[in-house]
């Protein structure tokens, strides 16, 4: 048995830093009327404040068009800004706001054909860097116009989204720097203090480049982002070598070490000094169709990744919110091992239900002490209004050992206990994959049916006995919150 003791007496502060922002399918599905039903949900239920997308200037949002007539000749370029307004009315409308990742390029302005992604986001850098300052100016000035400088300051202008992997940016460091600094410079130019960074890197990458281009030349800079996933470490550890990658993937031996994104994070907040640093995607897993983000894997992996990080970054963007996704297309299925906390239909994953868990946590943390340091089983505790919540994980990474661990927690400190009750996420609790599966794994749902998978997905609160000594029984990949009511 694993014992673990509160102690009540010792309070530190706990910001929400993973409620900052949250991840989204490109810009267009902003205007979804489900997309919106879903972000709404994450918002209201998990706290989140920021969202982020890719595409806000593709083509396919009509920002930025070359004009034709009818013989093909171009006659001039054409500003469109209705739609971005559209989603960030609604952004605010709900008490959101948005993290806006400048890119991809409007194929009007972009130096080659290259694209991303079913929704064929153009990767090249500008055929004129003053284009675009012209494209970032008019965008900044529409803003701050109909929105207002004092809303405006609040937001984050990044510059691009993963410039240092060539199938995101058909350019090199030395041109993405300077498609930053012309960015910078004309936000800057709108108004001085909105705020804009960069790099917006996977891997943790580029970070002191950044930091060190922007001091020498000049350059504002109010914050560093960056991107990491636990599935990047060979990767990482490759010195960014992206054919290592790739082979280490197709030969299944993109393993990595438990804790390995609080380690990349230590690293990342070393480099970027004294600027505030967020991390504006992040997940279990980078790969698409991995099926344990469908599952209770995740949750527990979650909960470990948020209790660790505290204070190392300002924000923590999970990417994303909803399998609502068309990088690669809609990929079918209910559960493909999508992104999302939420799946196509809305059901809530365990993942999901965790970030909820998460939420219901206090502001201040509590000491909590274990007498195994090297167990699969940690903990994280708060004081909240009512009194208590305690947040049990039971997790390491895919092929290691693992099983069901018996624990107790000493509640001795805690005075006027009135009530305990347990949250379970596992196998057999807010697991709606696993009542999909005994239906047979239907490819669509019907009503009754997605019903169903809504009631499996439920956190259920248990009443437990008041004692001294809780004894609780947590199981591989399980997550359990104790709330002490007080």
């Amino acid at each position: 048995m694993i014992r673990f003791t509160l102690d009540s007496d010792k309070l530190h502060p706990f910001p929400h830093y993973w409620e900052h922002s949250i991840g989204s399918c490109h810009a267009y599905t902003a205007l979804r009327e489900d997309y919106r039903t879903q972000l709404m949900r994450a918002h209201d239920e998990l706290g989140f404040q920021y969202v982020r997308f890719h595409g806000i200037f593709d083509d396919q949002m009509s920002t930025l068009l070359m004009k034709k007539d009818h013989h093909g000749n171009e006659y001039g370029l054409v500003y469109n800004f209705s739609n971005i307004d559209n989603i960030f009315d609604f952004l605010l409308r709900i008490g959101m706001k948005p993290f806006i990742e400048l890119g991809f390029m409007p194929s009007a302005i972009a130096r080659g054909d290259k694209t991303i992604f079913h929704y064929n986001a153009n990767i090249t850098p500008p055929k004129s860097y003053d284009m675009w300052a012209e494209l970032v100016r008019k965008f900044s000035e529409h803003l701050v116009e109909r929105y207002g400088v004092e809303e405006v300051k609040t937001w984050f202008f990044e510059v691009w989204n993963e410039p240092n992997l060539f199938f995101f940016f058909d350019g090199t460091k030395e041109e993405y720097f300077k498609l930053y600094e012309v960015s910078a410079r004309t936000i800057k130019d709108v108004h001085p203090e909105l705020k804009v960074g960069g790099p917006a890197t996977s891997c943790n990458s580029w970070i002191k480049d950044t930091v060190d281009y922007c001091k020498v030349h000049d350059v504002p800079l109010d914050f560093i982002t960056t991107h990491h996933y636990p599935t990047d470490d060979p990767l990482w550890k490759s010195g960014m070598d992206i054919m290592d990658f790739f082979q280490s993937d197709l030969a299944g031996n993109r393993t990595y070490e438990r804790g390995v994104l609080t380690k990349m994070a230590r690293r990342v907040r070393e480099e970027a000094g004294d600027y505030p640093v967020y991390f504006t995607e992040w997940n279990t897993s980078a790969m698409q169709g991995d099926v344990k983000r469908d599952e209770p894997y995740a949750a527990a992996m979650i909960a470990k990744t948020l209790a660790d990080q505290d204070g190392l970054v300002e924000g923590y963007s999970y990417w994303t919110f909803s399998d609502i996704f068309e990088e690669s297309g809609q990929l079918p299925g209910v559960f493909h091992g999508g992104f999302g906390l939420q799946n196509f239909y809305g059901i809530k994953k365990p993942s999901y239900r965790v970030f909820e868990l998460f939420h219901g946590l206090g502001d201040h943390r509590v000491d909590i002490s274990s007498d195994d340091s090297n167990a699969t089983v940690e903990a994280i505790a708060t004081k909240t209004d009512s009194g208590y919540r305690i947040i049990f994980y039971n997790h390491t990474i895919p092929g290691e050992k693992i099983g069901e661990e018996k624990v107790s927690l000493n509640v001795s400190s805690v005075h006027s206990l009135k009530k305990v009750l347990v949250y379970r996420i596992d196998d057999t609790h807010a697991n709606p994959k696993k009542q999909w599966m005994e239906m047979g794994e239907p490819e669509y749902l019907k009503e009754k049916e997605l019903q169903l998978l809504h009631e499996a997905s439920e956190l259920i609160p248990q009443t437990m006995e008041i004692q001294s000594e809780l004894i609780l029984r947590i199981p591989a990949h399980g997550v359990i919150a104790v709330d002490l009511q007080c």
